[in-house]
């Protein structure tokens, strides 16, 4: 299985600390914050990553992670998006390093407690389709702000994008798990109200198909590019608890 790390965007809800940098290069507790999307994907297995960045700072990717074999990477690849474009835009540029295996797409700002190698390997075991991570929240108002999964049991029946009336409590975070067929969805999305391809619509093709599973992840699940307070959460769990485990 490959990986794929998501590390561009423009970082507006960061300001003004993404003015100066990337947002993925900014610290969480002791070190710049992809490092943990990278000890994510190593963490479960995958050694084989591609990096997807854009912007006036990507060259300090490179500087940072170099080769990736400091970080337990066995072979890394960069991609550069010329103009933020979505998730799902930039996750087109990996189809030649993805080459028709299993991947897993990690956005680099979400950050989790446990470790995804139970979900990489239920993924592994899965015949075809897609695979979504969940989680547990109990604030409608921040339900409100993400990607919601309305459930039938433990199927998901549909994926609804800042719902006003959230349809559950479960969250769909920024881990994602796809098979060969992506690449022939990819290119029929169109963009959306904001002018991005949207990874939902990416998900939601999967569900109507009955071809997505789900895990709900134990313990902390944060975004910390979701916005500042969202950040210093994230730092403040980091930093006392680890991440990762």
């Amino acid at each position: 299985m490959k990986g794929v790390i998501l590390a561009g965007g423009s970082g507006t809800r960061l300001h003004p600390l993404t003015r100066i940098t990337n947002k993925h290069l900014l610290p969480l507790y002791d070190r710049p914050m992809v490092t943990y999307a990278v000890e994510a994907l190593v963490g479960a297995g995958i050694d084989e990553v591609m990096l997807v960045t854009g912007g006036t700072h990507a060259g300090e990717f490179f500087r940072l992670l170099g080769n990736g074999h400091e970080h337990g990477i066995d072979r890394l690849f960069y991609a550069y998006q010329e103009q933020a474009g979505g998730i799902a835009e930039a996750f087109r540029l990996a189809e030649r390093f993805v080459a028709g295996d299993k991947v897993c797409v990690l956005l680099a700002d979400n950050v989790f407690e446990h470790s995804l190698r139970p979900i990489v390997e239920n993924f592994s075991r899965q015949n075809e389709g897609a695979r979504i991570v969940l989680s547990l929240m109990d604030n409608d108002e921040h339900l409100r702000h993400l990607g919601v999964a309305r459930m039938n049991g433990d199927r998901v029946e549909e994926i609804i994008e800042k719902p006003e009336a959230p349809p559950s409590r479960y969250a769909v975070t920024g881990a994602y798990f796809y098979d060969a067929q992506v690449w022939e969805v990819l290119p029929t999305l169109k963009p959306s109200g904001r002018g991005e391809l949207e990874i939902t619509d990416v998900n939601n093709w999967y569900v109507t198909r009955g071809l997505m599973e789900a895990d709900v992840v134990d313990g902390f699940w944060g975004d910390a590019g979701e916005s500042i307070d969202a950040y210093y959460q994230v730092n403040d769990f980091v930093r006392s608890g680890g991440v990762n485990k």
